[in-house]
């Protein structure tokens, strides 16, 4: 039996539709998130997911963990911070910008050395000593943690004093990386999460540098004070914690 609304209970229907929409939108935040320009990537593929597990929203800026920390103390609203490095966040925790107890570490990075070029960087990262290379991409070692591990890699090899004329410095680990894809720099030091997805490289050729070559790049959480009362900051932190989380980014190269 086919059944007919009278145009009466569709407006009724229709009406509480449109309200549940509107109750679900009015509960909707939105955070703030300043993160370091080697997680982006991977916070955007779980964009879909914390929005769809919360019901709030997300808003990014990337770049240096560095610079965040300046803006941050100058005033900058941001309602957490997913930094490249343990110490910002820590700091940060000390001089009251950052709320006591939230601080976590939610991945722990590497460091790649990269060309574009298939075949170009071997297994061992031999070209650094023996490669006719110009320039060789770092990000900038004073306020990106990658950079600082690039530099000590260097200094480990004992190659940093011969390699220092061609290096070109990028502000952060994205600049680094950008001047490699576009050819700018034959190889340079990226994140390991801007070349691999579910384990394999994306392009070119690499070489995985042994975490005991540098301090280990422990990558921390904080929430920043004018997030302290909004829920969708909280609500991201606990989502860092989730397994889909964790299996995004163990797909981008991190240790979660």
């Amino acid at each position: 039996m086919n059944m007919k609304l009278h145009p009466t209970s569709s407006s009724i229907l229709i009406l509480f539709f449109l309200g549940a929409i509107q109750t679900k939108l009015a509960h909707a935040d939105v955070v703030q998130v300043a993160v370091a320009a080697n997680f982006e990537p991977t916070l955007r593929a779980m964009t879909a997911g914390f929005e769809h597990r919360s019901g709030h929203q997300i808003s990014i800026t990337s770049g240096a963990t560095g610079r965040f920390y300046q803006q941050i103390r100058r005033g900058a609203p941001f309602d957490v911070l997913l930094a490249a490095d343990s110490s910002t966040p820590a700091g940060l925790g000390q001089e009251g910008l950052g709320l006591p107890g939230t601080r976590f570490t939610y991945a722990t990075g590497h460091l790649a050395l990269w060309s574009r070029e298939a075949g170009y960087v071997d297994a061992e990262g031999g070209i650094l000593q023996h490669g006719q290379f110009q320039h060789l991409a770092i990000a900038n070692p004073l306020t990106a943690p990658y950079g600082a591990a690039a530099l000590a890699v260097m200094q480990q090899l004992g190659i940093h004093e011969q390699l220092h004329e061609r290096i070109v410095q990028g502000e952060s680990i994205a600049q680094a990386y950008q001047f490699v894809a576009s050819g700018n720099a034959e190889l340079g030091f990226v994140a390991l999460s801007q070349i691999m997805v579910d384990g394999q490289l994306t392009s070119g050729s690499a070489w995985i540098v042994p975490d005991a070559m540098h301090q280990p790049i422990r990558q921390d959480a904080i929430l920043l004070q004018p997030g302290a009362s909004n829920p969708a900051a909280k609500a991201l932190l606990d989502y860092l914690r989730t397994d889909d989380a964790r299996k995004t980014m163990a797909a981008y190269g991190y240790t979660p």
